[in-house]
C-alpha cells in the first residue's frame, strides 16, 4: 500500500515551484503593490476615503500650502479599492509582491501637491491640480466661452467666498424682481 502511494506521487511530479530560485508565474488578475503616479494624481483624496485599512492618508499643511498623499505598504491589504475609485488612474496595482525591507520607513511612499488660494480672500482651500482637472472636464463636456470663464472664476474661489457670491447674486435678483 505505501508503495502505491509513493508510485502515484512520483508519477504526478512536483506540485511546488522552487521559489525564490525560480520566478513565480502570476495570474492576470494578480493584485500586488499599488503604484502611484504623482503626475496623474490630482490629490482629490478619493483613494484615502475608500481605503479600508487606512493605508492611504491625505494631510494638509496650510503653513507650507501643500497637501501630502501618503501610503504605508505595511498596512495595505491589496484590495484594489484605491485603483477602482481613482478618477485619473493615478493608482494601479502592480505585480510586485515582495516587500521585505530592513527599515520600516522604506514601506512609506508620499507625494506633495500645491494648494490653490482663493482669488478673493487668499485662503488655501483645494489642490490646484484638482481645480485644473475639473475645469478641463467642464471644457470637455462642451462648456465654452463666457460660461466656462464664469465657472472657472467660481472654481477659483473658496466655499465661503462662493456662498457670499451667491448671496450677493440672490439679493441682486430679488431687488430686480421688486
Amino acid at each position: 500500500m505505501p508503495f502505491k502511494l509513493l508510485r502515484e506521487v512520483l508519477k504526478v511530479g512536483e506540485a511546488t515551484v522552487p521559489y525564490p530560485f525560480v520566478a513565480v508565474d502570476l495570474t492576470p488578475g494578480f493584485r500586488g503593490r499599488p503604484q502611484h503616479d504623482p503626475a496623474q494624481c490630482i490629490a482629490c483624496g478619493a483613494c484615502a476615503v475608500a481605503c479600508p485599512p487606512n493605508a492611504l492618508t491625505m494631510t494638509t499643511n496650510l503653513d507650507e500650502g501643500i497637501i501630502t498623499w501618503q501610503i504605508f505598504y505595511g498596512r495595505c491589504i491589496y484590495c484594489g479599492r484605491c485603483e477602482e475609485v481613482c478618477p485619473t488612474r493615478a493608482i494601479s496595482l502592480s505585480h510586485d509582491f515582495e516587500l521585505a525591507v530592513m527599515n520600516k520607513a522604506d514601506l512609506y511612499e508620499q507625494a506633495d501637491y500645491r494648494l490653490a488660494a482663493c482669488t478673493r480672500c487668499g485662503v488655501l482651500f483645494a489642490p490646484a491640480k484638482e481645480l485644473t482637472y475639473v475645469l478641463a472636464l467642464l471644457e470637455q463636456s462642451g462648456v465654452t466661452g463666457d460660461e466656462l470663464a464664469e465657472r472657472g472664476a467660481l472654481l477659483a474661489m473658496c466655499p465661503t467666498c462662493r456662498r457670499k457670491n451667491d448671496i450677493v447674486k440672490l439679493v441682486a435678483l430679488n431687488q430686480e424682481a421688486v
